[in-house]
């Protein structure tokens, strides 16, 4: 499925709480939410950014590039199971789609390795990731988006998948 142009836009507006950059209470917001929930982070920086808490996620989607730059994909000596898919930029494959419903099943914490660009796979994990999940992703230059996974986000998600060609 590629992503229209239309609705490029509609993407960048957060579809949950921005913690932003700045943001004194930051680390403590993240802390609290990892407490009480299963955290599923998107993106290189955002998974570092936990992982350098201490905080190791659930379930981690990287791709080894940060706003569209090569770098070093996040330390995490915990891994239990590694995942990897095909995704280009602009596009959700059905291997993507399939890699994150069989993450669930796997033993955590999991890794995807995206050959591609993960940042339009937050669409199908907020439609299939379980109740108890929030899901990290970055804003750029923002900050950090919280997500909790509702049937309210998951139709909303849906719906912008549902556009997609």
């Amino acid at each position: 499925m590629h992503l229209p142009e239309n609705l490029r836009d509609e993407l960048k507006i957060p579809l949950g709480t921005l913690i932003k950059n700045d943001d004194t209470k930051k680390s403590q917001t993240i802390k609290e939410i990892y407490a009480k929930y299963i955290v599923i982070t998107i993106g290189d920086a955002t998974t570092e950014l936990l992982i350098n808490m201490g905080l190791v996620p659930f379930l981690q989607i990287v791709d080894g590039k940060e706003k569209r730059h090569e770098r070093e994909l996040p330390i995490d000596t915990s891994l239990v199971t590694n995942l990897h898919c095909v995704n280009p930029a602009g596009e959700l494959t059905q291997e993507s789609i399939d890699t994150i419903k069989k993450s669930f099943s796997s033993k955590p914490p999991v890794r995807i390795i995206v050959d591609g660009e993960e940042d339009l796979l937050v669409i199908p994990t907020c439609i299939f990731a379980p109740e108890n999940c929030v899901i990290f992703y970055g804003q750029p230059n923002e900050g950090v988006v919280i997500v909790q996974v509702t049937n309210e986000i998951r139709e909303k998600v849906q719906k912008i998948a549902n556009l997609m060609k």
